[in-house]
């Protein structure tokens, strides 16, 4: 059973409201899979999507970069799409980025790398489909 992350609708609200940047951890190529169609839902809604994934050069046209370290500039938002038992090793190159949020993905949560995202003072969510929440919140068809 995977605890709430606590965090009210207005919470979630304020996290979309004041993002736009937003890296994603193991970004698919399959357009059939949530780790594919979910950012790009983001990316119609105007944020800037920044795909991670180790395996791949351009997924829809995007650069694609081989960690979260390589990433230039500031992050909003760290979107992950990795197995809960990889997380605390993407929370932890995450953190060397100084993003405002981290956010696993439905059915991803890790003690430990929740632990370790509150510990440095970044606002964690958990167990939470990014576009299912927009469209909730945001009344997005």
């Amino acid at each position: 059973m995977i605890p709430s992350d606590g965090l009210s609708d207005e919470d979630i609200k304020k996290i979309f409201l004041s993002s736009r940047r937003i890296v994603v951890v193991g970004m698919s190529r399959n357009p059939g899979k949530p780790a594919h169609y979910v950012p790009m839902y983001l990316k119609e809604q105007g944020y800037e999507i920044i795909p991670v994934n180790p395996v791949a050069d351009t997924i829809a046209g995007m650069k694609v970069y081989k960690s979260v370290e390589e990433v230039e500039g500031s992050i909003d938002i760290v979107d992950v799409f990795r197995p809960s038992e990889e997380t605390p090793q993407v929370v932890e190159q995450a953190l060397r980025k100084n993003p405002k949020v981290i956010w696993l993905q439905e059915g991803i949560y890790h003690p430990d790398a929740v632990a370790k995202a509150k510990a440095a003072g970044v606002i964690i969510v958990w167990n939470r489909c990014m576009m299912r929440e927009h469209k909730r919140l945001f009344g997005v068809g």
